[in-house]
């Protein structure tokens, strides 16, 4: 078996609950992240950690990335075992977020508590987040990223089906936070569901380019045009069929 077909494989696992069945019914409930898009995370962190502080030079470059590329996993980062990992509701996570003049990777808990205190909010609609009592503060002025190398959603058939990017190894989704009871916690902004996710789902994670990180999470007056921007078009797959891109 290829070493792709094992990771598809775990993914096709991953995706149920602990007793073998398909996940909740959200909107981007669940998602997951392998060795090298944790690797490919801490390259770019730190690559745009520099930039942000207006320094940069070859040799300390090469050598930040050579750490990365040793020490990064997606155990290391996520508290896991080292290989692949799926994220749920409720655990700790890697964030990409800014603090103090630079941007950090950070564990933040997927999910706000619910006023009600039944479960959690894992999404916040882009389309009205500012507006919101619950999201306005932190969109508008604790912004976040959340990397993966992709995520999960079931159609009305209950059908499973995994969305990548094609044309790179990290899929970058926006988000936010807000700190609860001492614990950082984040929520994934959604979307209206662009012609690659629309047969499966009516709503998708607001995914941001690579060029977009850093103003997303540091450029306040940029907010709103990233709250209505259209995401690329992804790679989806059933799981008894090809990938293709539509």
């Amino acid at each position: 078996m290829s070493n792709r077909a094992a990771i598809r494989g775990r993914i096709r696992k991953a995706g149920e609950n602990k007793n073998g069945r398909k996940a909740e019914e959200t909107m981007c409930g669940r998602y997951y992240v392998d060795d090298e898009t944790a690797r490919e995370i801490r390259r770019l962190v730190l690559k745009l950690d520099q930039r942000f502080q207006g320094k940069s030079d070859r040799k300390s470059d090469q050598n930040m990335e050579q750490e990365a590329v040793q020490k990064a996993d997606a155990g290391s980062l996520h508290g896991s075992a080292a290989g692949f990992m799926a994220v749920f509701p409720s655990q700790k996570a890697m964030v990409i977020m800014g603090r103090e003049r630079h941007l950090e990777i950070e564990q933040m808990v997927w999910g706000f508590p619910r006023f009600d205190g039944r479960g959690l909010l894992i999404n916040a609609r882009s389309e009205t987040a500012a507006e919101r009592r619950t999201f306005r503060e932190c969109v508008l002025h604790r912004r976040c990223v959340i990397p993966a190398k992709g995520f999960w959603e079931w159609n009305k058939s209950k059908e499973k089906f995994s969305f990548e990017r094609r044309d790179s190894q990290v899929m970058f989704m926006a988000g936010c936070y807000d700190c609860f009871d001492g614990q950082d916690q984040f929520v994934i902004l959604t979307t209206e569901a662009n012609p690659s996710v629309k047969p499966v789902h009516d709503r998708m994670p607001l995914i941001l380019e690579r060029s977009e990180l850093e103003g997303w999470v540091t450029d306040d007056c940029a907010a709103e045009y990233f709250l209505h921007k259209t995401p690329a078009l992804l790679e989806r797959e059933a799981e008894y069929e090809q990938m293709s891109l539509f």
